[in-house]
């Protein structure tokens, strides 16, 4: 292993060029805010359909010092790339953001759906997203715009079309799933995830453990009202409701006033006794959050260009990539419960081939902005790069803004 100070645009286009490395990562520890003693909220997931559904954790044994260890995840490879494009999308939009002269100059599908403005980062099939696809551009169906078609009929052997309309699909991946035929499917050239390795809990350490919950009411212990009072109060409230919140809170006044029990607790009113019911945290004695950009997908990618102008381009998008790593890892948030602080220096590795690495300094967004730039600049020149901002503007199709309806649920 050879060191050095840190990543230049010379590593991304030798990177990038034929030959060049396979991977960089980026590997940091990371320990609960609270101390090793600690629990942590990792990812929610269920198991099983319909009414046998059951919340749970993703449990894993991965190796650790050469042995088979328990493990859990706490933020999933889907949910590290949306941290990073909220990061980068936030970038683009914030004028006093310290990345937003070079994040606004790179094109983006933008979305109005409402009062809402999201862009292709936002959405989680980017920016072939049912949203998108339902929308409209100067009027007409998006589908049937000639500058859409032509991404969605773009090849790795030419993404020239995509570079121009939506290029951070080209590192986070993109699948045209929809489509009958000439699907659009790039997998993603950055990946990474933040797993847990579990403490001793138990021979198989992978059952959920409970947590306590519990409601004290100021005003009394029980609100003793019956199921039509609580109909009225919900009717006064219906607007504000969404529909599903409004139908439980009726069927379960009904349920309790059949049973005798105590109707206002549907609108939330009166105490409710300490019990174990929802997932609690688990304990961690080391928790790790690994990226990985694959240089050897991004060479996968042809723009039409002649090869240095191509490796020129591909470097462009590793660096965007590497900001958008850079500026999340600044926001290390990832739900409640789960408030999580570095215990180190994250340690950056690029694959030098045949055995070797190079070690590099951590990738701070002050160095991603700048080698950003100069990775843009570069391509602009050599690669024939036009990014200036442009936008594909869609308006949401009415029927779907009317139709949004917001239920609360935590997600991954």
């Amino acid at each position: 292993m050879t060191q050095t100070d840190s990543l230049t645009l010379q590593h991304l286009l030798d990177a990038c060029a034929a030959g060049g490395a396979s991977v960089l990562t980026s590997v940091c520890t990371l320990a609960p805010a609270g101390g090793e003693e600690g629990l942590v909220a990792p990812a929610k997931y269920t198991k099983g359909r319909g009414n046998s559904a059951e919340p749970t954790y993703n449990y894993l044994r991965v190796t650790e010092n050469g042995e088979a260890v328990h493990a859990v995840v706490i933020a999933s490879k889907a949910a590290q790339g949306r941290g990073r494009g909220a990061a980068l999308s936030l970038a683009t939009v914030d004028d006093s953001h310290p990345a937003h002269r070079v994040a606004k100059r790179i094109p983006h599908v933008v979305l109005h759906h409402g009062d809402q403005t999201l862009t292709d980062l936002d959405l989680p099939h980017r920016w072939v997203d049912g949203h998108i696809r339902a929308g409209s551009h100067n009027g007409e169906p998006v589908t049937k715009d000639q500058k859409y078609r032509d991404a969605r009929n773009a090849t790795p052997g030419n993404a020239r079309a995509i570079l121009e309309l939506a290029p951070t699909s080209l590192v986070d991946g993109v699948w045209d799933a929809s489509r009958k035929s000439h699907q659009v499917r790039l997998r993603s050239a950055m990946t990474g995830s933040i797993i847990g390795i579990l403490a001793d809990q138990g021979p198989t350490a992978q059952e959920p453990p409970l947590r306590g919950g519990a409601r004290v009411d100021p005003i009394a212990a029980s609100i003793k009202v019956d199921a039509a009072t609580v109909t009225r109060i919900a009717d006064q409230q219906k607007d504000e409701l969404s529909k599903k919140t409004y139908e439980r809170i009726v069927k379960d006044a009904k349920a309790k006033a059949a049973a005798g029990k105590n109707v206002g607790a549907a609108l939330g009113l009166g105490s409710i006794p300490p019990s174990l019911e929802s997932l609690g945290g688990v304990a961690c004695r080391r928790i790790i959050r690994r990226t990985v950009l694959s240089f050897a997908a991004l060479r996968q990618l042809r723009f039409g260009g002649a090869p240095e102008q191509d490796a020129a381009i591909r470097a462009a998008l590793a660096s965007v990539a590497l900001l958008s790593m850079a500026l999340a890892d600044e926001d290390l948030y990832i739900r409640a419960d789960c408030d999580l602080v570095e215990t180190e220096a994250p340690t950056v590795i690029l694959d030098g081939r045949y055995g070797r690495t190079v070690q590099l300094s951590p990738i701070t967004s002050e160095a991603a902005i700048a080698l950003a730039t100069e990775a843009i600049d570069h391509a602009t020149q050599v690669g024939g790069l036009d990014w200036q901002g442009q936008t594909f503007d869609v308006q949401a199709d009415p029927a779907l803004v009317a139709g949004a309806v917001q239920d609360d649920e935590e997600q991954d």
